[in-house]
């Protein structure tokens, strides 16, 4: 969606300045933005007893983000090291970490044990005997197989390579209680960026069900299910924006439903990450060159390695030119410098006629934006910035720098050699 009028107002005003000051292109998230989302969330699931939200940090691994999400009481999705890393850096404890790699090493394994531990989600069944010292609570990932699902970006859970298959579920957790797990929650997560709200409810009621059917083959109770993350943004100016509370109003009542029937309930937990921070960061660029050949090109001065999403899947982000100097509009490509020709932010977008010099905002890249970049062709990746609730702009991450890029290639020799 465009970005919010009430970003814009606390932005745009101020956008020429900070231009000025931090040079082009950075990132900026709104915390105003941010932390009204999380209130939003936690008052839709305020009934909801033990509700916590696990921010996925893969989503804006920023520690300046990731201490707001603290303050507000959430916890953190893992799924490598250096999240873990990030996570505990903000003083989250064992019961806030949950992580949910997949084609775990045992490296990673002791990492998540490590000081008090995290609350382990494993991803399959051969995973069980791998596990260095079984914990007392144990989740696992569920892929329920032939179910629908509601975008590309995942995939159909049977194409998936994520959870333990349907008839393996129960299993799984015998091999866990066989090796010390004496609490037990169930997780699974088969969309992203769903906008239908739906979807999530149904995946409420199965993973129920599914917790109902191993609680009778087993005789265990469950602790918590964790609904996962996938709620969506809706980056098109026309798709309506996800309804949480009519969301949370009915997960709620599935939820008390259960309990009636089976005499106690799941804790809930889930792990939104783009719906937290996606529509409250902005990749703000410079437009620097015009191509005028078979199509019209706006270069700018970001590229894909910058922000991957488009180029990567075809994924839309509305543009705007805060500053235009008319009315007039053009059918345009916006391009970065990549090598690639999938470098582009839009294709044949209509958009306000661009000159050189200005400055052009791509919306909705607070999630997933920053975190996907990469260094082919030697690019760099740019600065991040925040937008303090005090109306303050400070920088949160520095840009990279060729120094960075060249560090892997300042090493103490290694050889192994052979004799001839």
């Amino acid at each position: 969606m465009p970005m919010s009028v009430d970003f814009e107002n606390r932005l745009y005003p101020k956008l020429e300045a900070i231009a000025g000051h931090f040079g082009t292109p950075f990132y900026i998230y709104d915390e105003v933005g941010i932390r009204d989302t999380g209130i939003q969330l936690k008052e839709a699931f305020r009934s909801a007893k033990g509700f916590k939200e696990y921010y996925a940090v893969k989503a804006l691994p920023n520690p300046r983000i990731l201490a707001l999400m603290q303050e507000m009481g959430f916890g953190f999705d893992c799924s490598s090291i250096t999240e873990l890393i990030l996570a505990r850096q903000t003083g989250a404890g064992p019961d806030d970490i949950m992580f949910t790699s997949n084609n775990t090493s045992g490296e990673e394994f002791a990492a998540a044990a490590e000081g008090r531990g995290s609350i382990l989600n494993l991803d399959d069944i051969s995973l069980v005997e791998k596990v260095p010292q079984m914990p007392e609570l144990i989740f696992f990932r569920y892929n329920p197989g032939d179910r629908r699902s509601g975008n590309e970006i995942i995939g159909k859970p049977l194409e998936s390579k994520y959870g333990v298959a349907h008839d393996q579920i129960i299993g799984a957790f015998r091999l866990a209680q066989a090796r010390g797990a004496r609490r037990f929650g169930l997780h699974t997560m088969l969309v992203s960026n769903e906008l239908n709200h739906n979807y999530m409810i149904e995946t409420t009621a199965m993973l129920l069900g599914r917790v109902a059917a191993i609680s009778a083959a087993l005789n265990i109770q469950f602790e918590a299910i964790n609904i996962g993350g996938g709620i969506g943004v809706n980056y098109r100016p026309e798709e309506a924006p996800f309804n949480v509370k009519a969301m949370a109003d009915e997960i709620l009542r599935t939820m008390s439903a259960f309990s009636q029937a089976h005499g106690y309930t799941p804790r809930l937990y889930m792990e939104s990450g783009r719906y937290m921070t996606g529509p409250h960061g902005a990749l703000v660029t410079r437009a620097i060159n015009h191509k005028n050949i078979y199509r019209r090109y706006i270069g700018v001065d970001a590229n894909m390695s910058s922000l991957m999403r488009p180029g990567m899947y075809g994924a839309y982000h509305h543009i705007s030119v805060p500053f235009a100097k008319n009315d007039a509009t053009e059918v345009v490509d916006v391009v970065g410098a990549l090598c690639e020709n999938n470098d582009k932010f839009a294709i044949q977008r209509e958009l306000p006629k661009i000159s050189d010099g200005d400055l052009v905002v791509i919306h909705d890249t607070g999630a997933h934006g920053h975190s996907m970049g990469f260094h082919y062709n030697g690019r760099l990746r740019p600065q991040e910035l925040l937008l303090t609730s005090d109306g303050h702009v400070e920088r949160i991450r520095r840009a990279e720098t060729e120094k960075d890029h060249f560090a892997t290639l300042t090493f103490e020799p290694k050889v192994l050699s052979f004799k001839s």
